[in-house]
């Protein structure tokens, strides 16, 4: 066939490539950059069976709206290219929060060699060794899978924007939506019909999806407990993270996974906060709460805040608080921004990135700036003696 890959800057370059080893002509379009060898006005002059898409793009782009052939989206590109030859089990984990926390409570329950992968990389087990950067594009999923076959073993993965639809469970994590395709289409609503597609689906709290099991009514929490009223054996555990908003529901998700395949679910007891997730850490005297990763908004930001105090009580707080310039594609607002910092009243507020030239603070709070993390890390441990610091920073770990 004659295939047309769009944005080769989110995995349209692999994908292109899968799919010339099964010999396919194919032609990959940088639709963004602008930085691909054939560009827009030649791929309108050439003749194609197929385009493959993102989901993301703007349906008014010239090359969805001129040609008049099918559109698949990469998702689908992913299963194609896949076919049959997928690792068992293999659980693909989609949503605005919580993939990354969900399926690293996955691994955790998984029995021997198998391949975790999430924004944060590409994790061999049983010795949790990295192998590769972290992506969560449809394309990464190919080398994960094929990685996971060739050692014989599962597959954990994250995917962004939907379900590839290859897996034995696809997990929906999180109900929160936002706009993409040029603000045109739902990004939850891409992940509901995506999921339709899955042999089986769990859906996180708050999510009604005809034909799908919601962790609710599999297991219940009781404080810092979790049971499977269905299991009698390996049906509980008991974990301190449950107390925090950002772990309870990922280890619902993946309690509920457990159970739904017969797994032990109370190796979960033993699974630890992730760099990046709230985690803490006492370096000295002062605490740090970090909670910057892909998926950083003000809730979280503000969430993080309160445990800081819990811990630390009423004693000046900074808080480093934005994102990475070019880190991920979804931003973190200006509006939102401001309003964690007037929620959070730290006494000092580092913000990071170039985009909040009009943040106003609370008279009590000083005000910084810096252009990275670490940069701002930096600052925060220089101002911080007998403190608290709160890492709030939407970026890749």
């Amino acid at each position: 066939m004659r295939l047309l890959v769009l944005d080769t800057i989110h995995g349209g370059r692999d994908l292109a490539g899968y799919l010339r080893e099964q010999g396919h002509f194919v032609d990959a379009v940088d639709v963004y950059r602008k930085g691909s060898v054939v560009d827009t006005e030649t791929a309108l002059q050439r003749e194609y069976d197929l385009v493959i898409a993102p989901v993301h793009l703007q349906p008014r782009h010239p090359l969805l709206r001129k040609l008049t052939i099918p559109v698949i989206s990469h998702h689908q590109a992913v299963r194609w290219i896949l076919g049959n030859n997928v690792p068992s089990p293999m659980v693909e984990l989609t949503g605005r929060r919580g993939k990354t926390t969900t399926a690293s409570a996955l691994a955790g329950l998984m029995e021997g060699p198998g391949i975790l992968n999430t924004s944060a990389g590409m994790i061999r087990y049983p010795e949790k060794q990295k192998i590769g950067p972290g992506s969560i594009t449809p394309a990464a999923i190919v080398s994960a899978a094929r990685e996971a076959r060739r050692i014989g073993g599962w597959l954990v993965a994250e995917v962004s924007l939907g379900f590839i639809g290859s897996g034995d469970l696809g997990i929906l994590t999180s109900p929160d939506d936002y706009l993409v395709a040029g603000n045109t289409r739902s990004a939850f609503q891409e992940k509901v019909r995506s999921g339709l597609g899955m042999a089986t689906l769990l859906t996180a709290p708050g999510i009604s999806i005809p034909g799908a099991f919601s962790c609710t009514d599999i297991v219940t929490v009781d404080g810092d407990s979790v049971s499977c009223p269905d299991r009698r054996d390996s049906g509980c555990f008991r974990n301190r993270l449950l107390s925090l908003d950002a772990y309870r529901t990922p280890l619902m998700l993946a309690a509920a996974a457990g159970c739904l395949l017969s797994w032990d679910i109370s190796r979960l007891s033993s699974f630890e906060a992730i760099p990046g997730r709230m985690s803490s850490s006492w370096e000295g005297d002062v605490f740090m709460v970090d909670n910057s990763n892909s998926g950083t908004n003000a809730e979280g930001a503000c969430a993080a805040a309160a445990y800081a105090r819990m811990t630390c009580g009423d004693v000046p707080l900074v808080l480093v608080i934005g994102k990475e310039e070019g880190a991920v594609c979804e931003g973190f607002p200006e509006a939102d921004v401001e309003t964690a910092i007037h929620e959070i009243k730290p006494q000092h507020a580092i913000v990071v990135g170039e985009s909040y030239d009009r943040i106003a603070v609370p008279e009590e709070t000083t005000l910084y700036r810096a252009r990275t993390l670490a940069e701002a890390l930096d600052k925060a441990r220089m101002s911080a003696s007998h403190r608290c610091i709160v890492l709030a920073v939407k970026c890749w770990r």
